[in-house]
């Protein structure tokens, strides 16, 4: 496993693609609402990341499982969706949570970036999944300092999650980030044996894209006859957030605030 380490002159180039993705996500958040379409949405990301002059990473990503490339801008996963959510017709309704997932490609350079959003009214337990899932994403930027292991940081996380009852998916983890969208290391939002065998410490100038996906229920994830869309096995709720980070002699710095 080879881990890029960046210069800060490359940093600051990812940090201005995360900044796009960071505008977006506060757009798409402001907007999604009760009657709005997925569809929607991902017609805001495609004009925003033209305007900014970048690549939408997701749109045409291949799948060998799925007969088509990825079709859109954004990820948008709603409910029991967990990730890779296509936009289509389905409009938003009262009570339901919708995360959201941005990628995009500036002057060589990617940001990546995902948010979960609730629409009107909704349940005081999904509420507090979001927010769980919130909190355990602010642990892993609080923790990932110089010289932490991986796994240091991941039981962390995970630790949060189960403490609140919940499932952390394993069959979807974080990844490195730079020139390409997924690059060395893999990053488990928990502790497996293999992860284990393949630690690393952090280091000054690794960008990194944590995104802890939590579910109301079993962590267990399956994959739609699109062969996109994940859900979960039990159908219950998932949230989903995600920054991409730098590593510096201070600890993380998030590249795509979207607050």
């Amino acid at each position: 496993m080879a881990v890029a380490i960046r210069t800060n002159k490359e940093i600051e180039l990812i940090r201005a693609a995360g900044s796009v993705v960071g505008r977006i996500l506060k757009k798409l958040r402001e907007f999604a609402d009760v009657g709005v379409t997925t569809a929607q949405l991902a017609e805001i990301s495609d004009q925003m990341i033209a305007d900014a002059g970048g690549i939408p990473l997701f749109k045409g990503v291949k799948n060998p499982a799925a007969n088509f490339d990825f079709p859109a801008s954004i990820c948008t996963s709603i409910n029991e969706q967990v990730v890779h959510g296509i936009p289509d017709s389905r409009k938003l309704e009262n009570g339901d949570i919708i995360s959201i997932d941005c990628g995009v490609k500036l002057k060589g350079y990617c940001g990546d970036a995902a948010i979960t959003v609730t629409i009107g009214q909704v349940e005081p337990e999904i509420l507090r999944l979001v927010d769980v899932t919130r909190q355990v994403l602010g642990i892993a930027v609080e923790n990932a300092q110089p010289g932490m292991y991986w796994s240091q940081v991941a039981r962390l996380m995970q630790d949060h999650a189960e403490k609140a009852g919940y499932g952390v998916v394993r069959d979807y983890v974080g990844h490195g980030i730079g020139r390409k969208m997924h690059e060395d290391p893999k990053l488990p939002n928990f502790v497996s044996n293999e992860l284990l065998r393949n630690d690393f410490r952090l280091r000054k100038g690794m960008i990194l894209a944590v995104e802890p996906m939590v579910n109301l229920g079993t962590w267990k994830v399956k994959v739609l006859d699109d062969g996109w869309t994940v859900v979960t096995s039990d159908h219950k709720p998932s949230a989903h957030f995600e920054h991409t980070i730098a590593i510096t002699e201070n600890g993380a710095d998030v590249l795509t605030i979207n607050e």
